[in-house]
């Protein structure tokens, strides 16, 4: 399947799951981008995503994901966790809030690949780029920053979680 066509059947398949995926409970607590507010730390409240493997959790701190609009969230994976290759439709920046952030680019997870990023570190990715993430080091959190509607869709159907049962 030619690269394009690839795109747009995974484009169709995660807009059919989107809808689902992230639990109402996790975005009805994000701060409306067009308010002034705040969260704590302490107060952020983590929840499983269908779309990430069991361990690894998501929090939605700013916007709606689902919808338009800017958004802010943070993902929690814990240590040793992968999540296989993957594209996401949107831009996004990644800023590393905790632990060592390793991301590799391409179709294929290749440990070779994977780039070590400690806190503080900001990391562009243009949507529909192919990537792969691994907390190689111990669990790390990252804080992403795009425009929705957020979207992740496996390059390779049987890694997503969302197809295994």
């Amino acid at each position: 399947m030619n690269s394009m066509a690839l795109r747009i059947g995974m484009w169709a398949g995660l807009m059919a799951g989107l809808v689902g995926a992230i639990p109402s409970h996790a975005h009805a607590a994000g701060l409306s981008p067009k308010q002034n507010g705040a969260i704590r730390q302490e107060d952020i409240k983590w929840s499983s995503f269908p779309a990430f493997p069991k361990r690894a959790q998501l929090s939605v701190l700013v916007g709606d994901p689902t919808q338009a609009g800017p958004y802010v969230v943070r993902v929690s994976v814990p240590a040793g966790v992968k999540l296989m290759p993957h594209v996401h439709p949107e831009d996004r920046i990644y800023t590393v809030i905790s632990g060592v952030f390793y991301i590799g680019l391409g179709d294929e997870f290749d440990p070779q690949k994977l780039v070590a990023y400690g806190p503080g570190s900001v990391i562009v990715l243009p949507g529909g780029t192919p990537h792969f993430h691994w907390a190689r080091s111990g669990g790390y959190v990252t804080q992403v920053t795009g425009y929705g509607p957020l979207g992740i869709d496996y390059v390779h159907a049987d890694d997503d979680p969302r197809n295994q049962h």
